[in-house]
């Protein structure tokens, strides 16, 4: 039984780009599904898909890389923790790397990217930062 979750999923995405492997093999949530899909539409992987292995229902990640296995992720941070939890007003979400990266918070209206989050005027707990 994991007790982070979020943070296996940011550890496992961590060391598949360090290893340039294609993709990257993790256990179903629907928190982690939320952040998968806003790592996909920031760009920051090719794809993912949901199957079943040995009657478990795994989620796989196919990571992202330019050129020569120069990978689009550089780097991922966990914010807040199960056992000390980030929470900001969406005046202070934090922008990561100068816009070029993605706070990921978790609100009223579900698991949005920072500007989701600003553009609706609503703060909630920061689950990680990726660029």
């Amino acid at each position: 039984m994991l007790t982070d979750p979020i943070a296996d999923l940011l550890t496992r995405l961590r060391n598949g780009v360090k290893a340039q492997h294609q993709k990257v093999d993790v256990p179903v949530s629907k928190v982690k599904i939320s952040i998968v899909e806003i790592l996909q539409a920031h760009g920051f992987i090719r794809n993912f898909k949901l199957f079943k292995h040995e009657g478990k229902p795994v989620l796989r990640i196919y990571l992202k890389y330019v050129g020569k296995n120069q990978p689009v992720l550089h780097g991922l941070e966990r914010v807040s923790k199960p056992s000390y939890r980030i929470y900001k007003p969406a005046s202070e979400i934090p922008t990561v790397r100068g816009g070029i990266g993605v706070a990921i918070v978790s609100t009223s209206r579900g698991i949005v990217a920072d500007q989701v989050a600003r553009e609706h005027n609503v703060g909630g707990e920061v689950l990680c930062k990726v660029w």
